[in-house]
């Protein structure tokens, strides 16, 4: 039997299939870690046991060095990959579909989506509350701060694809529109909000939406990270951006879509920075041709930041910027949609 500082039961034996969270998901990375006298790795809501001579995994005979009581271990992608199990399987297993050195930001990466899919968690509790009590002023102001979270990580997200179309439709996808039974999620409230001025009938809708969420955030906790999903999601975030943001049909209620357009720029740019080294290794140019799109884009949206942190509605976006985006948005959508090739992932 293994404890932690209070003395407190935690888990039994040193089988990692064995192995939880302490709250069924990892929580938020670069923290620190310590080993407790009684045997187990523990920080905040989250524990691991140790396996016997300071074997992390005995199934791969993966070792990492005994830690003296509170020393303190920075964080590095192998480290929490070995360590923390982030990602949900055993490395061998994970080596054999991925290059060693990916590992780390495809480990970073699960860090990163683990974080958002946090913040939608809790940002999706505070909005539904918000309509369920009818508090359509607060539902509105929390409606597109919350699905910003969602927008960066969609790459992971829609690979459940029933929970994405459940969670994030819109009403196009729907035969019988805003009226379908199967119309759901954020934009079926988004119309009730800002179409509608109204939350009447909406408490089952609101509910849904957070059971899916909640659902959302257990799924990735177990799932392992395909490495060409991961960095294949970088492209699919600018085309997103591409096909439904620059026109302004995500939010076409609310007109919040520079909220989402920001959601996917840092989703991908995150994907982007993560996978710096290996990128520069094979083509220092593109990177360079990459971030300066990428500052393009940001230097226009900076233009309608609000002094609250948010942004203008999209309708207030002049012609000539919406066009300005047109051109970097579709270069970066074309040559990260090469990065995949680059890093030998297709």
């Amino acid at each position: 039997m293994l404890s932690g500082r209070s003395g407190k039961r935690l888990y039994h034996g040193t089988d990692p299939s064995q192995w939880r969270t302490a709250g069924g998901i990892p929580q938020a990375g670069r923290r620190r870690l310590f080993l407790h006298p009684a045997g187990s790795y523990r920080r905040t809501g989250f524990h691991r046991p140790l396996a016997a001579g300071g074997c992390i995994d005995p199934a791969n005979r993966m070792t990492y060095p005994l830690l003296t009581r509170k020393t303190r271990m920075k964080k590095t992608p192998m480290a929490l990959l070995l360590t923390l199990g982030l990602l949900q399987t055993p490395l061998a297993a994970f080596a054999a579909t991925a290059p060693l050195d990916l590992v780390g930001p495809v480990s970073d990466y699960k860090i990163y989506v683990t974080e958002n899919i946090e913040e939608l968690v809790s940002h999706t509790q505070k909005f539904t509350d918000a309509v369920k009590k009818g508090d359509i002023a607060t539902a509105k102001k929390l409606y597109a701060p919350t699905r910003v979270y969602y927008e960066s990580v969609e790459p992971i997200a829609e690979l459940f694809s029933d929970l994405d179309a459940s969670i994030d439709s819109r009403v196009d996808d729907h035969e019988q529109g805003v009226t379908a039974e199967d119309f759901t999620g954020f934009h079926r409230l988004e119309y009730a909000l800002f179409s509608q001025n109204s939350t009447k009938d909406q408490g089952p809708i609101a509910d849904k939406l957070m059971s899916d969420v909640k659902d959302l955030e257990k799924r990735v906790a177990e799932l392992t990270f395909p490495p060409e999903k991961v960095v294949g999601g970088a492209a699919t975030l600018l085309e997103e951006v591409a096909a439904t943001k620059i026109s302004g049909e995500e939010d076409r209620y609310s007109h919040t879509d520079l909220y989402d357009f920001q959601g996917n720029i840092d989703g991908a740019k995150k994907i982007v920075d993560l996978f710096r080294p290996q990128i520069e290794q094979q083509d220092k140019a593109f990177s360079a041709k990459v971030d300066k799109n990428f500052a393009s884009v940001e230097k226009i949206l900076a233009k309608y930041k609000t002094t609250d942190g948010g942004f203008e509605t999209y309708d207030k976006v002049k012609e000539n910027d919406r066009k300005a985006l047109v051109g970097p948005v579709n270069t970066l959508a074309e040559d990260l949609s090469t990065l995949r090739g680059k890093l030998g992932l297709n």
